[in-house]
């Protein structure tokens, strides 16, 4: 029997607010619903129902509380995914997807890879959603490009994360850890199971924080699991292009810390002159204003500008949280094991 090509796959747990939403765009954007399946981890309001109610109740499966990563799991192997298709497209339920998508993902989708990711943009809110357009441009169209030619893809991110079929049995979903995509990712480089696509043609939309605090939780979160990562899977012991590539951003980031918070006010204090510290600060303002006028043009989110002056506290917010963590998980080696279970309670707002 031959495969189809491919499957939409979406965990959800308590995502009532936006799984109509989500499921709605991936239909628009070229999904059939009898190839859409949605696993709900448990959750405690109408997830599932709603579910059901847009796609086949046989596409809908409900699961004991596992986390995202077991729960996933536990769906490939429920709707027998990896036998009836040639690639399986995992997905956020907070998320949507441009009108060509899925069109765009069939167009360009080689079996020569592993597995595959498109472009991600940040879905209109509030000032962090203005701030995550900043930071998604200048990560989608430098970043990301780069990666795609050097082959060192670094993360695999949830709103848009697709996987060749014949590989899923030999990548572990449910790896604990608190950014389960990023460790799936470095499974990819550490196993040597393929390279990685990047179709910059298909866009996928992802909703931020609304406040923050959530910011703050998402991306301590986040920032403790690269490091998690990192020390899980060695990098930078190893002579290949990942652990090169990511002991370069590191290093890019502490080297960024030193200067501006160590360094020039080292020089201040020798020089009895505060000069050199506000020029270095003066400088970097007007490299991120020039940059967020760049990348305003560019997303065409001329909205961004005005929030100029949250983007570099967040930017700054960013940096600090990113210190903490190196200091916590690679320096003192706390490491936090997940159970990959997630609360939405209080973070999801429809779009208006």
């Amino acid at each position: 029997m031959s495969k189809t090509m491919l499957a939409l796959l979406i965990a959800a747990h308590n995502e009532e607010l936006v799984i109509t939403g989500t499921i709605e765009s991936a239909i628009k954007a070229g999904m059939n619903p009898q190839n859409i399946f949605v696993v709900d981890d448990n959750s405690s309001d109408k997830t599932g129902k709603i579910a059901r109610t847009i796609i086949s109740k046989y596409n809908v499966c409900r699961v004991r509380r596992s986390g995202k990563g077991l729960a996933l799991t536990k769906a490939i192997k429920k709707f027998d995914l990896t036998n009836n298709y040639r690639w399986i497209h995992i997905a956020d339920a907070d998320g949507g997807f441009a009108s060509n998508y899925f069109a765009e993902f069939r167009k360009n989708l080689r079996v020569k890879y592993a597995a595959a990711t498109g472009y991600v943009k940040s879905l209109p809110g509030t000032a962090i959603s203005e701030f995550r357009v900043y930071e998604y441009t200048i990560g989608m169209e430098v970043h990301r490009r780069f990666q795609a030619l050097a082959h060192t893809v670094s993360v695999i991110p949830g709103p848009t994360s697709c996987f060749r079929s014949d590989i899923i049995a030999k990548l572990n979903f449910a790896n604990k850890s608190l950014t389960e995509d990023f460790d799936v990712t470095l499974q990819l480089h550490r196993k040597k199971l393929g390279k990685v696509q990047f179709i910059p043609s298909a866009i996928a939309f992802t909703q931020d924080p609304k406040n923050t605090k959530d910011f703050l939780n998402q991306i301590t979160r986040w920032n403790r699991g690269v490091f998690q990562g990192i020390k899980r899977h060695k990098i930078g012991f190893r002579r290949n292009r990942i652990d090169a590539y990511l002991s370069y951003q590191v290093l890019q980031n502490l080297f960024f810390f030193i200067n501006y918070l160590i360094l020039f006010p080292i020089i201040a204090i020798q020089r009895h002159s505060f000069a050199v510290l506000a020029l270095a600060f003066l400088t970097d303002v007007i490299l991120t204003m020039a940059t967020s006028f760049i990348v305003a043009a560019r997303s065409g989110r001329w909205d961004i500008i005005s929030a100029f002056p949250q983007i570099y506290i967040l930017r700054w917010l960013q940096i600090f949280v990113f210190i903490r963590a190196f200091v916590e998980v690679g320096v003192f080696g706390k490491l936090k094991i997940s159970d990959g279970t997630w609360s939405t309670a209080g973070r999801r707002y429809r779009q208006s």
